[in-house]
């Protein structure tokens, strides 16, 4: 089977005076991916593609995944990874998290950990969180780069931190003043990969610190958004079945799955799960399978308006989709999905049989993105490319 990687840098507003910056680091991950090919003894092919993309993104500064991360409400960058394979189910994951420079290392060191049977029968765990997670990665100084949780933050998060604190702790203006600015912001941390080796498929995603919010009045910020996620708080990236999911039921179909948005909307809707698990069911029925309608569905009817009945106006997510499918000749095709309701979406993707990477910022139309807010129709992009 050949080797297929897609890596994404979030669904949110992504900068055209970075956008040259993003499509290198994308394209850089992809191009580390191919060479991770049989990377270690202890991973199979897909896991060890899964891992090396996604260190490559937690690398960047330009990507606001790592080093530069957005802060905690304490002023400190905290965590969440995932990973999973999609013909073992395998999954480990981390939340909550600091002082850890490669988070995805963790996730996979605690996968692995799954796999291996316990000497008094407990059953091992998928999820790791805080202290319990970092004294896991300090018993594996071989596989987990511990530094000081100080060392991950830089100047602009910091002033980014102190700005926005001084406006959460300013006095709130009365009703009558709150007015809503036409600026909405959403800094993006969130970044995923999805590939099919020879082994099948596995999908992974990674998270630091969150800040998203929507600008209300002079101070205050909307009940719909969060900004400086409180300490402890363990978004989708590190939940089972919402940040990525990975499954291969026959060699007919599979498909590997990493998520970017809100995070408790995207909690609420298990969205990587639904859409993976919509996919199979299709496949199992025997009817020709609609990605295009199952992504519509989940991002409309599973997150956006379950999301916007709770008072979000403009919830924002993104699915990258990898499926494969037994062609006619017996061998296996692969095609690419990529569906989001923010504004746009960065996407990088490669082969063995095409290793030039090709990266791209997929933007919703702008007419679309300028009324999503203000609209009780959800705004969804979804465009398919051929591997």
């Amino acid at each position: 089977m050949p080797a297929y990687v897609a890596v994404h840098g979030g669904a949110g507003v992504h900068s055209r005076k970075h956008e040259k910056e993003i499509k290198k680091a994308l394209r850089d991950a992809c191009t580390n991916a191919l060479s991770a090919v049989r990377l270690t003894p202890t991973m199979t092919t897909g896991l060890a593609m899964v891992e090396t993309a996604i260190c490559a993104l937690e690398d960047d500064p330009c990507l606001n995944a790592g080093y530069g991360s957005n802060l905690t409400l304490n002023g400190t960058v905290e965590c969440d990874a995932a990973i999973m394979s999609g013909s073992s189910k395998d999954f480990g994951s981390i939340g909550a998290v600091a002082g850890v420079k490669n988070p995805i290392r963790l996730a996979s060191l605690v996968l692995e950990h799954s796999r291996r049977p316990d000497r008094l029968g407990r059953l091992p765990p998928l999820t790791l969180a805080s202290e319990g997670a970092r004294a896991f990665a300090a018993s594996h100084p071989d596989r987990v780069t511990l530094v000081t949780p100080e060392s991950l933050i830089t100047p602009g998060a910091q002033g980014n931190w102190k700005k926005w604190k001084e406006r959460l702790d300013a006095p709130s203006p009365a009703v009558g003043e709150v007015t809503r600015t036409n600026g909405i912001k959403h800094v993006q941390d969130t970044v995923g990969a999805v590939v099919c080796a020879d082994d099948g498929l596995a999908a992974g995603v990674s998270r630091y610190g969150i800040l998203y919010f929507l600008v209300v009045g002079s101070y205050r910020i909307s009940s719909g958004g969060i900004l400086l996620k409180y300490p402890g708080r363990v978004g989708e990236a590190a939940v089972y079945g919402a940040g990525c999911w990975a499954e291969q039921k026959s060699t007919k179909i599979g498909m590997a799955c990493s998520v970017s948005g809100a995070g408790e909307h995207v909690v609420r809707a298990m969205l990587a799960r639904r859409t993976s698990e919509a996919l199979v069911a299709a496949a199992a029925e025997g009817a020709d399978v609609d990605p295009h309608e199952i992504l519509r569905h989940a991002l409309v009817e599973d997150f956006w308006k379950p999301a916007n009945e709770r008072g979000e106006p403009d919830p924002w997510a993104g699915v990258l989709l990898l499926i494969t499918e037994e062609n006619e000749e017996g061998g296996v095709s692969a095609r690419l999905w990529c569906a989001f309701t923010s504004p746009s979406m960065a996407i990088a993707y490669a082969s063995l049989e095409c290793p030039k990477p090709k990266a791209l910022i997929l933007r919703r139309p702008e007419a679309n993105s300028a009324t999503a807010a203000s609209s009780k129709e959800p705004q969804v992009f979804i465009t398919a490319l051929s591997l």
